[in-house]
């Protein structure tokens, strides 16, 4: 069924048009993503759906039964609820149907009329059908569901929303939409304020829900993994695409190449007929020369690709550090309640480090302690020979907002950094022309983001302290942020809730837990399938709960320093030639999905039938087993060595 209807929707502010000739349905379940660079009007597209906004040309048509509602970036509520009853009012039609069904039996009782009675007791029974097929005898329990989903805990549920923090009160706000389970949802950066944990629950439950979905985000993961369709909104066009995330990705890259080739071939065919044209409109083939002057004028010319700008950051080259950066030694830290106690941890020159862990546990603390920025309250730490860090904020204190771009990322402490310098180092990172002389206070997040990255750039360090780098950014720029990691040869360490961007730069993982911390090599996903690998284990031989076995295991894990006399111990000799830990990675996933591929044809009867194919099959699934082997070892070597 068809829920939404939007035709050649248009909308301009400036000049320019934000969008224009916008034209979409959306069906029963759809789950869509709308993606593009910040500023193309993702935000107001949902508004005008959503009656907030008029539209200067075009319609919406609602279906008669579809309610449609959206979640804003800016939250309105109700300030006198607590957090319970505020994401109970999500259900209040459902509150009311218990209120109407008691009202029903309390009229039933004082009724003495029995053909009155009759007819009360027929609607009591029809109001008990309409509540039974609604669920509505659960439904604080479906509250707190929510809400526990979404990371409150139980002893905050009675406490006025007014004393909840912007990100709190937020996901208070989601609670209650997410309740209300609309027709259409429509979701403005809903994983915003949202740890790990509360989006990977966001997006089972996005995935079992029965409302159409309409959601901006710039979170890959969340979008791969929730989204059946994706709207890219660029130039003014909404184009789309079918699938996920990863699936539009892909299309992308090969409908840009498509158009391209096309363009070419449809340049060529242009330019010989008029060629032909020229050199035959007077001549015996002017006929010819006039039929085919008719069919140019026709020609729907082919227009290439609209290329979304992708900043061409970059980090420099930094100075050579000693062999470790870091050490800490027994640290511990905590304000109201202890953060983390006795973690020991040195890291070494080139190590790519996330920190992961819920809201509240600590983890830009433990960034801030191990940089110096804060002291611990036990323990100590100590710089490496050479180390010069430079430290990225969430919060961006480090660009001051009354002066502009190009006076904000000047080092101070080199007078031979000149304004031209400062520019063209901001038009790197995608702050370009007039814009690098506007204040910065007067700058969109994406764009402060962008000079505060600069501004660490330019200070030429060789340790890089990284908190949430990724917000405020779009895809694309996320994307060039990454590559620019990836390109850097100094140390890094990073908090991000950005799963995607933890699987493309982390080396190692540090995961803070209630009361714990523990270490993991590899990226998010290796750390992901290491838990669940974990849990199976310990469920089949029956050792109880995970936790003591995560402890075990990531002790004899943490090859980086997981004590002092540990790091202490000289390096083992090289087994492989020396390669980055990122190009094994990239042959480790190869020879995986060989091998799966080997797999599936073992499994496949077909393959039997032939006694030499069957042969053949094995013996390259041993053989790449074993190259897997290798890849591993080698891995592993370079990750403790490099």
């Amino acid at each position: 069924m068809i829920l939404l209807t939007v035709r050649e929707l248009s909308r301009q502010f400036d000049t320019e048009p934000v969008f224009a000739n916008v034209t979409f349905d959306v069906h029963s379940g759809e789950r869509i993503g709308l993606v593009g660079p910040n500023g193309t009007g993702k935000t107001t597209l949902l508004r005008i759906l959503a009656g907030f906004d008029d539209a200067d040309v075009g319609s919406v048509e609602r279906h008669p039964t579809t309610d449609i509602a959206l979640l804003e970036q800016e939250m309105h509520f109700e300030s006198a609820r607590t957090l319970f009853e505020e994401a109970r009012s999500g259900l209040s039609h459902l509150y009311q149907k218990q209120d109407d069904a008691e009202r029903l039996a309390e009229a039933i009782a004082a009724e003495t009329d029995d053909a009155n009675r009759e007819r009360l007791q027929r609607r009591y029974d029809s109001a008990q059908e309409e509540l039974d097929r609604l669920g509505a005898y659960n439904v604080d329990h479906r509250v707190r569901e929510v809400l526990r989903g979404l990371g409150f805990q139980t002893d905050e549920y009675d406490k006025p929303l007014v004393e909840f923090s912007g990100g709190q009160q937020n996901r208070a706000i989601l609670a209650r939409l997410l309740l209300r389970s609309p027709g259409v949802m429509l979701l403005d950066e809903p994983t915003n304020h949202l740890d790990i944990v509360a989006t990977e629950w966001l997006e089972g439950y996005l995935s079992r829900c029965e409302s159409a979905v309409i959601l901006v985000s710039h979170d890959r993961y969340f979008l791969d993994r929730v989204t059946t369709r994706i709207f890219e909104m660029n130039n003014a066009r909404l184009t789309s695409y079918t699938g996920n995330f990863s699936a539009y990705w892909r299309q992308r890259d090969e409908r840009a190449t498509l158009l391209e080739r096309t363009f070419e071939k449809q340049r060529d065919l242009i330019a010989k007929t008029e060629n032909f044209i020229r050199r035959n409109k007077y001549g015996q083939k002017h006929a010819q020369a006039a039929d085919r002057e008719k069919k140019l004028e026709r020609i729907n010319q082919v227009e290439l690709p609209n290329e979304i700008a992708t900043p061409a950051m970059t980090f420099g080259s930094p100075s050579r550090t000693g062999d470790w950066v870091i050490d800490a030694t027994s640290i511990s830290k905590g304000f109201d309640t202890v953060l983390f106690e006795d973690l020991t941890l040195r890291i070494h020159r080139g190590d790519r480090i996330g920190i992961l862990g819920p809201n509240g546990s600590g983890k830009t603390t433990l960034l801030r302690t191990l940089v110096a920025d804060l002291a611990p309250d036990a323990g100590s730490v100590r710089f490496g020979t050479g180390v010069k860090v430079g430290y990225f904020d969430q919060h961006l204190s480090s660009v001051k907002a009354d002066i502009d771009a190009v006076e904000a990322v000047r080092p101070h402490n080199q007078p031979e950094f000149t304004p031209a310098m400062a520019r063209s180092l901001l038009a790197r990172f995608g702050i370009r022309g007039d814009l690098a002389l506007q204040k910065v206070g007067a700058m969109s997040g994406g764009e402060k983001s962008k000079v505060a990255l600069a501004k660490v750039a330019a200070q030429n360090v060789n340790l890089l302290v990284l908190d949430e780098p990724t917000n405020h950014l779009d895809l694309w720029a996320r994307e060039s942020l990454e590559r620019a990691l990836g390109e850097f040869d100094g140390t890094l360490i990073f908090v991000s809730h950005d799963r995607y961007f933890v699987d493309r730069v982390a080396a190692h993982v540090i995961v803070l837990e209630p009361d714990r911390w523990r270490f993991y090599e590899g990226n998010y996903s290796r750390y992901v399938e290491f838990r669940k690998n974990q849990s199976l284990e310990a469920s089949l031989s029956g050792t109880g709960s995970g936790t003591e076995h995560v402890n075990r295991s990531t002790e004899a894990s943490a090859s980086i320093s997981a004590a002092p006399e540990n790091a202490l111990k000289p390096k083992r000799k090289r087994r492989f030639p020396y390669r980055k830990a990122s190009e094994l990675e990239a042959e480790i996933a190869g020879r995986e999905e060989q091998l799966e591929q080997l797999k599936a044809s073992l499994a496949d009867p077909e393959t039997h039938r032939d006694g030499e194919r069957a042969k053949r099959t094995l013996q390259a699934f041993e053989q790449t087993q074993k190259e897997l082997e290798e890849f591993y070892a080698h891995w592993e070597e370079a990750v403790e060595l490099n």
